[in-house]
């Protein structure tokens, strides 16, 4: 679970290492605007989340803890490529390798960790999840103070080379762990991924719901970017510094909250997510001061809900299929999140000689906090999905043959 939690620390490293350092990017490739700039984590992010399914379908099928592995290596190589991008066009393929590589994580790592903890779950995934509050809170801090010493590129390709090594660690150090029984997981992982069409509405809806929330989350990383250099005149390691903040606080809140959840997934996940919707509403309104302690505070609550959603969708079906439904899972939420960092830069440069003052952002932090609300409405059909499985007889009949496969918790 350890070694989990560093892969997925360095894969959200490669996320945000970028946030910072868009106006240095856009004057070295001598870029048109901020949009091109910003377009290259988007680029990353449809690379990273397009391929989601299949890799799902690889998690059920083959080695987890090879994927991982294999998966960090390209990762890392495509991120050091980026360093010796001579173009745009360079730039834009480095990072859809880099994305492609990041593809591998999710499905495999969090099917196995449900399958590892098929008791607190929430708990399991939180302090998986810690891994990814480090390497959300490094990345911006690192290459932000990088890169106002050694330009853009040098803390590119030292991230990059880091991923590359830390992927033969991985491989040398983490154990494989086999299903509890493999000839249920074989028959199983060639059926329905739900049996039902009313199940598959349910997901759907589930899936376009929670996109919204990855729209409000990565168009927040960008947007905040932009508007803190543009609007108060951050510099590159400033920027980096305000935005590791939103990472750092949730070291704690991850674990604290994904253990609460394991008594009640609906009631505490709405409770963080409207919590940090209503950060995000405040946040251009306040003073230079209050910027940085408004971005932790939003990010204690609102990267809590991750594990506790994770758990309820692991929850939902057997541990034969997890990889392939949660691979869905993010590939909807993905593509439609990822487009925020794009959009995110268009809205600046419309807002022309307006993006120096901060008043021009409130319609759009506004905006941000209510797909938020509104990303709630997926928690309901998670839950109508996880009572209908249990309530299915043929796979109520597969649960308690396997009861491994299929662990119930309290909504």
């Amino acid at each position: 679970m350890w070694l989990c939690g560093a892969l997925h620390g360095l894969t959200h490293i490669y996320h945000v290492a970028l946030i910072p350092l868009y106006l240095l990017i856009r004057k070295d490739l001598q870029l048109a605007s901020d949009g091109q700039a910003t377009f290259l984590v988007t680029v990353m992010g449809l690379a990273y989340f397009l391929p989601s399914y299949p890799m799902g379908v690889l998690a059920d099928r083959v080695s987890r803890k090879k994927l991982l592995g294999i998966g960090l290596a390209i990762n890392g190589l495509g991120f050091a490529g980026l360093s010796f991008a001579p173009n745009y066009s360079w730039a834009i393929f480095c990072l859809a390798v880099a994305g492609f590589g990041g593809s591998f994580y999710h499905p495999a790592a969090t099917a196995m960790v449900a399958r590892l903890y098929p008791v607190g779950t929430g708990k399991a995934l939180g302090l998986v999840a810690v891994g990814a509050s480090a390497g959300f809170f490094i990345g911006p801090i690192y290459s932000g103070w990088r890169a106002e010493i050694a330009g853009w590129r040098a803390p590119v390709f030292e991230l990059g080379v880091l991923g590359i090594l830390c992927a033969g660690v991985f491989g040398w150090l983490a154990e494989e762990r086999a299903a509890p029984n493999a000839m249920i997981v074989n028959e199983r992982s060639s059926e329905k991924l739900f049996p039902t069409r009313a199940l598959w509405l349910f997901f759907i809806a589930s899936s376009v719901a929670f996109s919204l929330r990855e729209f409000a989350g990565s168009g927040m990383g960008s947007l905040t970017s932009l508007f803190l250099q543009r609007a108060h005149g951050f510099s590159p390691r400033m920027t980096g510094l305000a935005l590791a903040g939103i990472f750092l606080a949730s070291i704690i809140s991850n674990p604290l909250f994904g253990g609460l959840s394991d008594r009640g997934r609906i009631r505490w996940t709405c409770s963080v997510l409207l919590l940090a919707a209503g950060m995000v509403a405040i946040f251009p309104h306040l003073p230079k001061a209050g910027l940085i302690p408004a971005l932790v505070i939003y990010g204690f609550f609102f990267l809590a809900n991750y594990p506790m959603v994770e758990a309820a969708i692991m929850e939902s079906v057997p541990d034969a299929v997890r990889g392939r439904v949660f691979g869905l899972f993010i590939t909807v939420g993905g593509l439609v999140g990822n487009l925020a960092h794009w959009t995110a830069g268009n809205w600046v440069r419309r807002l022309g000689d307006g993006a120096s003052l901060p008043n021009s952002y409130y319609a759009l932090y506004g905006f941000l906090s209510m797909l938020i609300v509104l990303a709630l409405a997926g928690l309901p059909c998670l839950h109508a999905i996880r009572k209908r499985e249990h309530l299915e007889p043929a796979l109520v009949g597969a649960a308690k043959s396997a009861p491994v496969l299929r662990t119930p918790h309290a909504p």
